[in-house]
């Protein structure tokens, strides 16, 4: 099943940030080893690690399918006093004339019929030896109740990760169990894949 925007927008509509306002925990870790430059965050939502990376020196670019979560991620930043370029777009839709030091794939689960094509369409944007900083839930998140997909394709696999991302060098990629607490919708127990990779 895909998520329209629709789905989205009212998920986002409450005045609560749904995942939170604090960046991904991963995310930020993997984030802070690097130089500052120029990100790209595909399936941005709220806004919370655009704000973050912002907030580090980073020049942000944002794009999402929800009009609600662009404008809680705009808010955000303002309250944050940073800049955050967000654009209203469908991953395989979406364009830039900017090659990005990094890209961060947070929970950005794409629909099983273009997610691969989804990957390799972003990777275009990234410059040879960026970094992606990658989190989504892994297959067996199937049986934990603190979020995610509740279709087992739109869920990911260390083998799926290689197949999908023939371009990275990986200089890590695992599944792990954490604890997750991102707002109401992320929490408890759960099972993801994370990846740092590198463009060969």
């Amino acid at each position: 099943m895909e998520y329209p925007a629709d789905f989205w927008n009212e998920r986002y509509a409450q005045e609560e940030f749904i995942y939170g306002t604090q960046p991904n925990e991963f995310f930020k870790v993997q984030l802070d080893k690097l130089d500052v430059g120029k990100i790209l965050l595909p399936a941005e939502g709220e806004g919370r690690n655009a704000v973050y990376a912002a907030s580090q020196g980073w020049e942000v670019v944002a794009f999402d399918i929800s009009e609600k979560g662009k404008e809680k991620a705009l808010n955000l930043a303002k309250e944050k006093q940073v800049s955050v370029h967000y654009e209203i777009s469908g991953v395989l839709e979406f364009q830039s004339d900017v090659k990005f030091d990094a890209v961060g794939l947070c929970y950005a689960h794409f629909p099983e019929n273009i997610r691969k094509q989804a990957h390799h369409h972003l990777m275009q944007f990234l410059k040879p030896d960026g970094i992606v900083i990658f989190e989504a839930f892994a297959k067996a998140q199937l049986e934990n109740a603190s979020g995610g997909p509740k279709n087992e394709a739109m869920l990911f696999s260390v083998e799926e990760i290689k197949e999908e991302f023939q371009q990275l060098e990986f200089e890590f990629l695992k599944e792990a169990t954490i604890e997750l607490s991102e707002g109401k919708h992320h929490k408890g127990k759960a099972e993801v894949i994370r990846f740092v990779g590198i463009k060969k």
